[in-house]
């Protein structure tokens, strides 16, 4: 699969086995751009299908396709930059980010619930998303605590790659309209200087919960489904009309379709763990 990526003008950073089952595997592949990145994902999942099928294998996408196994996230590094510099470092401060980044993830965690409507797309979204196995719960920032939904890569800050890393996307998300909305939330925290200090986002590098109860109780959550997704991105989405990158009408248009489509039939048919819970009654 990396040597096919490659090939395909894809870099590679690297390779290797996650914490999940024996099958879990994460193929990391270097910064590039918005769109390119965009188009990376796609071309990379189209590859990594076809190598599992010339092995007669499945490779499967769902965030949380296991239950109680480590589920599948898209960590997504971002930065902005100027050349080869990138605007998010600075010398002497918290976790080598400068006040533009500070203000950026403040935007992406003021905008996170509704973020998560676009890069967390699936009803099988929020299984992932729960206690237990690294993956975001709670909407706040640290430089070395994986549960939190922004976290600073402190093993590779520096000048030309300062960044931080969105922990909550997964791979069911399309990925041109899910980085498109996080560069917007990003941008929105800058244009109106959204001090994530300030807005009760941390840093927290302690586990969440091992806090006291009162102060985890001040602490925001990320939505427990793709009905609450949609409705925090029904009353929160004029961050992401600016400049015309997105639409009212292409937003009202994606609610409309996963309520529809997705959330309201899987409510109306019967899960088969309600047969071990009921048949017996």
């Amino acid at each position: 699969m990396v040597k096919l990526i490659e090939e395909a003008g894809i870099p590679v950073k690297y390779h290797h086995h996650e914490v999940g089952s024996a099958s879990q595997v994460e193929i990391e592949v270097l910064h590039d751009t918005l769109l390119r990145s965009a188009d990376a994902v796609m071309l990379m999942k189209y590859i990594i299908r076809n190598v599992a099928h010339q092995s007669h294998k499945v490779v499967i996408f769902m965030p949380k396709p296991l239950y109680q196994e480590a589920g599948s996230g898209m960590h997504v590094h971002q930065y902005l930059s100027d050349g080869n510099l990138s605007l998010f470092y600075a010398q002497d401060s918290y976790a080598g980010l400068s006040q533009l980044a500070l203000n950026y993830i403040g935007g992406l965690l003021k905008h996170g619930p509704a973020l998560l409507a676009l890069t967390n797309p699936s009803t099988n979204s929020y299984k992932r998303l729960v206690p237990g196995y690294e993956a975001p719960v709670n909407l706040f920032y640290a430089a070395a605590n994986r549960t939190a939904a922004v976290r600073i890569p402190m093993y590779d800050v520096n000048k030309q790659r300062a960044r931080v890393e969105f922990r909550p996307p997964d791979a069911t998300c399309n990925p041109y309209l899910a980085l498109s909305a996080m560069l917007m939330a990003g941008l929105s925290g800058i244009k109106d200087q959204i001090d994530p200090a300030a807005e009760g986002f941390g840093p927290f590098e302690i586990n969440i919960a091992e806090m006291p109860e009162q102060q985890r109780a001040n602490i925001k959550t990320l939505p427990n489904s793709l009905e609450d997704a949609l409705d925090a991105l029904r009353h929160d989405y004029d961050f992401l009309l600016k400049g015309k990158v997105f639409t009212a009408d292409l937003i009202d248009a994606w609610i409309e379709y996963k309520l529809n489509k997705e959330v309201n039939p899987l409510r109306a048919r019967p899960h088969p763990y309600e047969f071990e819970l009921y048949s017996d009654i």
